[in-house]
């Protein structure tokens, strides 16, 4: 019988990605996770000693613990947690069980930029419009949920970025940005090790309307348009940001469930 407080890796990686995904945290030991410096997307690092600083962190909210083999220090600490009021799971069969599932993306602890006081930070051009959105959203809701971003005028990214130890993205000249014709999503899709068809069909919409190559992908257009109306229904990027990260939501869960489905006048209307 399975436990009640555990939950299986195919059962997270259907949240994941979704802005109701549980908080995911990686308690492996140093000497495990060096020796496989991986995480499941959304995940952070935590030490399974720092109880208080770990409900500081996240809340209220569900969670889930994660350790190498998903034995003593996550069951240990979910337990734990669960006596204090805390909805924690623990990942039956840890990383190793993560690591052996078909289809389940890790990403190279490596290729995420250093966090500023706790959080990562981030820093593009003003006035987005696809890709300065669908960014913003892919690492919110697959690296870091507690990232910020900050929107300045196209001369002065290189300049806050220095000042405030931000990345930089999308903009010429810098790492996280166009790759020949992929665009800066493709770039982090890349970067993350993110490749999986959901993610890589929303990439080709992405990419034909960041490009105007529409031919990539009708949707495109659609795309388009609504990330035009946003931008001229707020002033203020980031309160554009919080509802273009509902649009992104909306078009993550059609690339991965909803491809196949139609909408049509009933058949059975008379004309």
């Amino acid at each position: 019988m399975a436990a009640p407080n555990e939950i299986t890796p195919s059962q997270l990686l259907r949240l994941i990605g979704t802005p109701t995904a549980p908080h995911i945290v990686d308690i492996s030991i140093d000497e495990d996770f060096t020796a496989d410096p991986f995480l499941i997307p959304g995940s952070f690092r935590h030490s399974h000693k720092d109880i208080d600083g770990l409900k500081t962190r996240i809340g209220d909210g569900p969670c889930v613990i994660v350790c190498q083999r998903g034995i003593k220090l996550s069951q240990g600490l979910a337990s734990w947690l669960r006596s204090d009021g805390i909805a924690a799971e623990y990942l039956k069969g840890g990383m190793f069980a993560w690591r052996d599932l078909a289809g389940a993306p890790r990403i190279p602890a490596t290729a995420i930029p250093d966090k500023v006081k706790g959080h990562g930070l981030w820093v593009t051009r003003h006035r987005p419009k696809i890709d300065r959105i669908g960014c913003p959203w892919l690492i919110r809701r697959f690296v870091d949920p507690d990232a910020k971003f900050l929107f300045v005028s196209p001369s002065e990214v290189a300049g806050v970025a220095e000042r405030y130890g931000a990345t930089p993205f999308d903009i010429e000249g810098t790492d996280w940005s166009h790759n020949g014709s992929l665009c800066s999503f493709d770039t982090m899709l890349d970067r993350f090790a993110l490749r999986t068809p959901a993610l890589g069909h929303l990439s080709t919409v992405v990419r034909a309307a960041d490009t105007n190559r529409h031919d990539l992908a009708p949707e495109a257009a659609g795309l388009l348009a609504i990330s035009v109306g946003l931008s001229r229904q707020y002033r203020d990027d980031h309160q554009q940001l919080e509802a273009g990260l509902v649009l992104y939501d909306a078009l993550y869960r059609w690339a991965r469930d909803g491809q196949n489905e139609g909408h049509d006048w009933p058949a059975d209307k008379k004309a």
